[in-house]
Parts: C-alpha cells; structure tokens; sequence
C-alpha cells in the first residue's frame, strides 16, 4: 500500500465515521420528537437504512431546525437535573445552617459555647 492508497482509506474512513454520527444523531432525534408518531418515525429509519445518505441529507434540510431545538432542550433538561442533583447532595448552605444553630440555641438544646462553634465552622 502505498501513501496516496492509505490517504484515501484514512479519508473515507473519517468521511465513514463523520456519517455514522450524524446517523446517530437522527435517530437519537427522531426517538427525542415527541409530536413525531410511530409510522413516521419507522418511516424515516426505514430510508435511512436503504437510502442512508440521501435520507439523511434530506433529514437535516428539513428538520435540523427543529433537532436543533430539541437538542438544546435536552441538554437544558440534564444540566438542570445536574445542578438539582449537586444541590441535593450539597445539603444547606452556610445561612441555613447558622439558622438552624440558632433555632436550637433559642430551644436551649445547645449551649452560647456550642453555637458560637458552630457559627465558626460553618463560617471558616
């Protein structure tokens, strides 16, 4: 083999792969469309499987909008579910925990002592 043969296979290779991703792509989009009804949907996957370049092509022009949308929806959805899951996680902030020190101060469940290292830690 020499250079230009493995040139061209490098290049339809990376031209392969960079189609595979965008197949992947719309179907992952096509399973996210929720307005989109089942026969439609096994309708496109239909013609990507048998006219795959062309469907996909024609997929893009006429829904990209639209897959654009959802995707940034989609990862709208998870960053918010990720900052719900960190606050979760995290437990009070340093507010609610000086608050919270004071409620029992005030019940007389701890002692002056007690609360102001608790404020220290919560503070420091």
């Amino acid at each position: 083999m020499n250079f230009w043969e493995g040139l061209g296979w490098m290049l339809w290779a990376t031209v392969f792969i960079g189609y595979l991703l965008a197949l992947f792509a719309i179907i992952a989009d096509l399973f996210r469309d929720h307005k989109l009804n089942g026969w439609r949907k096994a309708l496109w996957v239909f013609f990507l499987l048998f006219l795959p370049i062309v469907t996909a092509l024609v997929y893009l022009v006429a829904r990209g909008k639209g897959m654009t949308e959802r995707s940034n929806k989609a990862a709208r959805d998870a960053e918010n579910a990720a900052e719900s899951y960190i606050r979760e996680v995290a437990g009070k902030s340093p507010s609610e925990e000086i608050a919270t020190a004071a409620a029992l101060l005030e019940s007389g469940a701890i002692s002056d002592e007690e609360f102001t290292a608790l404020k220290l830690k919560v503070l420091s």
